[in-house]
């Protein structure tokens, strides 16, 4: 298969909307108890617990019910994987871990149907908030069957931006604390909540003008990178290019503010 239809998009979407919803139940029940979970460590400050991989797996299960012939790549059972042929879905099981161990309430469910690296259907269920935002090529962006817009504030003065943190690799933090000192004075504010998927929702939900992180993994943004697009927004890497689905930094905005954003975060950098 090498193109998809009107009617293969929408059956792919059913089944990842149906699969986040799952998933998204049983860690909503499971947060009900988080003080007694177990903490295991996949780096000193990066976490995962027995709910991001009872999600994923449940997650799994739906999609070999519904879809047998797609594959799943994801952040805890396997993250190895080629994106970039055939049909698979990109699942973040539990995006905002460390968030959902500690109910903060952003976390969520994020998944993406890709063919032949092409996002095909979206889902990011907000767990926490509640909202189930959806998108296919063509076919508009959604929050609970609502049409969503991305804003239309074009001034940097109000603009409100979201990123994430370089926790993972400290070699990224001089060029994000550079980055950050030449926005925080010229925009409305910048926000850090945990999850990346969300933000970027966010984002299409006109909730942020732009958002930008300096790397993401492709789970982190598959879904929701096809939020914004439909939904009126671009997203690119931090060169301009229009992203695509694999490892590296992304850019994010309505559209409006774009190019000024990529100049005030190349400005100075190493």
């Amino acid at each position: 298969m090498n193109e998809s239809t009107i009617s293969d998009r929408a059956d792919w979407l059913a089944a990842a909307i149906e699969a986040a919803s799952i998933a998204a139940a049983f860690i909503a029940e499971q947060a009900e108890n988080r003080e007694t979970l177990l903490w295991q460590s996949k780096s000193p400050t990066d976490f995962v617990s027995l709910v991001d991989i009872g999600a994923e797996q449940r997650i799994v299960d739906c999609f070999r019910k519904r879809l047998p012939e797609l594959s799943v790549i994801g952040e805890e059972l396997g993250p190895n994987g080629d994106i970039q042929n055939g049909l698979v879905a990109v699942v973040d099981p539990l995006d905002g871990t460390t968030n959902f161990l500690h109910g903060y309430p952003a976390y969520c469910v994020s998944i993406c149907v890709a063919l032949n690296g092409v996002a095909q259907a979206a889902v990011v269920n907000d767990v926490a908030r509640g909202g189930v935002y959806s998108a296919t090529p063509g076919g508009g962006a959604f929050v609970d069957g609502k049409p969503l817009k991305v804003s239309t504030i074009s001034e940097p003065a109000r603009a409100l931006i979201g990123t994430g943190f370089p926790f993972k690799d400290v070699t990224h933090i001089p060029d994000f604390q550079r980055q950050s000192k030449n926005l925080m004075p010229i925009t409305s504010g910048l926000r850090r909540a945990g999850a990346a998927a969300l933000d970027l929702a966010d984002v299409a939900r006109g909730r942020f003008e732009a958002f930008w992180e300096l790397e993401l993994m492709p789970w982190d943004m598959a879904a929701s990178t096809l939020l914004i697009r439909e939904a009126g927004g671009r997203v690119t890497d931090i060169d301009g290019n229009e992203a695509t689905l694999k490892r590296g930094p992304l850019v994010a905005s309505n559209g409006l503010m774009h190019d000024w954003l990529l100049r005030q975060l190349n400005a100075g950098l190493s």
